[in-house]
C-alpha cells in the first residue's frame, strides 16, 4: 500500500482539522507532507508540527513528490486554486462549498477531466451518526414511510469568523453550514424537487444571510423544512422526522431522542378532550397509552467507505466516489434556487 502524499493549501481550522483530526485515522493511505498558508502566523504552527512549510503556491505545485492537495481556504479562492493544482497534475479533495456557484465547478469539472485527475469535495456531514439515523429511517421504514423531514442547526453565536461575514469570499450561513444539510438531504431523498421557497435572515446588519429557512417539495411526496440560524438561544431538534406509523425525533449530535409508534393494538379507546388554554380539544388530545410504542432510535452506521479511504481507492484502483460531483452539483444547483427563491 502506497500512500498519497498530501500537501494542504490553508492551514486554518479545516484545514488543521484535517490534518490533526481526520487525515490520521487513514495514515497508511494518506501522508501529509506539508502545508502552504499565506498567513506566517499560521505558517509557524504548522511548523511546530514537523510540516514541510511551502512558502508559495508554486512551491507547492512543482513538487513531484506531492500527489494531491487539500483545498481548505475560503470560498471564492476554491475554483482558482483546483484548477491551477489540476492543471498542475495534482488530485484535488475541495472543503466545502465546493465553488462560489455552478459556473464556476461546471469551470473546474472540465479541467479535471482534461487531466483526468480525481477531484472530491469534502462532504464530511454525510458521515454524521444522527444523519446516518435519519437514512436507517427512511430506508427501512421503522416509523413508516417518511413524508416530512425537519433539519435543522441552529446557535446564538453570530456568524464565525472575519471573511465569513463578506459576500465577496462567499459568506453567509446558506454556503457555510446550508450546504451541509441540503446535502445531506439529496443524498437522502432520491427524487426531483418541485418546489423551493426560502427566506435569508439578515437580522444581525451583515451583507450576507446569517441564517435562512427553506421549504422544499419533492416529486415523490416528501417535504423538508431546512433551518439555519445564529440567533438561537434555545434550539429546536436537530431532526424531527414524520412517518406514516409514527414520529421521530433527534435532538442533538449525542443522539438523544426516540421513536413513537403506533402500537397497531385492535379496540383502543379514543382519546378524550382535554382542556387546551381556555377551551377544549379533541384533535390536539395525545393518544391514550395502549396507541402508542415508544422506542428507542435504531442504530446505524455508513455502508460506504471513510471519506479518506475513499478518496485513495479512488485515486489508486479506479473506485467510485461516494461523494459524486454530479451530486455536488445538484446541492449548488439547489443553493442557486434557495438564493432566487428567497428574492422573490
Amino acid at each position: 500500500m502506497t500512500a498519497i502524499n498530501f500537501a494542504v493549501i490553508g492551514y486554518g481550522g479545516m484545514g488543521s482539522y484535517h490534518i490533526h483530526n481526520i487525515m490520521p485515522n487513514e495514515n497508511e493511505r494518506i501522508h501529509v507532507v506539508g502545508t502552504y498558508d499565506i498567513s506566517g502566523e499560521r505558517q509557524q504552527i504548522s511548523s511546530q508540527h514537523n510540516h514541510k512549510i511551502y512558502t508559495s503556491l508554486e512551491d507547492v505545485l512543482t513538487d513531484d513528490t506531492i500527489e494531491a492537495v487539500l483545498i481548505a481556504t475560503p470560498n471564492d479562492s476554491h475554483k482558482d486554486l483546483a484548477i491551477q493544482a489540476l492543471k498542475a497534475g495534482k488530485h484535488v479533495v475541495c472543503e466545502k462549498p465546493v465553488t462560489m456557484n455552478v459556473e464556476e465547478l461546471d469551470d473546474v469539472l472540465k479541467v479535471a477531466k482534461e487531466t483526468s485527475k480525481t477531484f472530491m469535495v469534502h462532504q464530511n456531514r454525510r458521515w454524521d451518526p444522527d444523519f446516518l439515523i435519519t437514512r436507517e429511517l427512511y430506508k427501512n421504514q421503522q416509523i413508516g414511510e417518511l413524508f416530512q423531514i425537519e433539519t435543522r442547526v441552529q446557535g446564538a453565536n453570530g456568524i464565525p469568523g472575519d471573511w465569513r461575514h463578506e459576500l465577496k469570499h462567499g459568506g453567509g450561513m446558506l454556503l457555510d453550514w446550508g450546504v451541509h444539510l441540503l446535502d445531506q438531504l439529496l443524498f437522502l431523498v432520491d427524487s426531483r424537487i418541485e418546489k423551493v421557497s426560502a427566506d435569508l435572515s439578515y437580522i444581525l446588519g451583515d451583507e450576507v444571510d446569517d441564517g435562512f429557512i427553506t421549504y422544499i417539495i419533492f416529486e415523490n411526496g416528501v417535504r423538508a423544512i431546512i433551518e439555519v440560524g445564529t440567533t438561537n438561544y434555545t434550539k429546536l431538534p436537530r431532526w424531527y422526522l414524520k412517518g406514516t406509523q409514527g414520529t421521530a425525533v433527534i435532538h442533538d449530535w449525542d443522539l438523544s431522542g426516540e421513536m413513537v409508534i403506533e402500537s397497531g393494538k385492535k379496540n383502543i379507546q379514543a382519546p378524550k378532550p382535554i382542556q387546551a388554554g381556555v377551551g377544549l380539544t379533541k384533535t390536539m388530545a395525545p393518544p391514550s397509552e395502549e396507541a402508542t410504542e415508544t422506542l428507542p432510535l435504531p442504530k446505524a452506521s455508513a455502508e460506504y467507505d471513510t471519506f479518506y479511504k475513499n478518496f485513495y481507492k479512488v485515486v489508486r484502483e479506479q473506485a467510485e466516489p461516494v461523494v459524486k460531483n454530479e451530486e455536488v452539483r445538484k446541492v449548488m444547483v439547489l443553493i442557486e434556487e434557495i438564493f432566487k427563491a428567497a428574492k422573490r
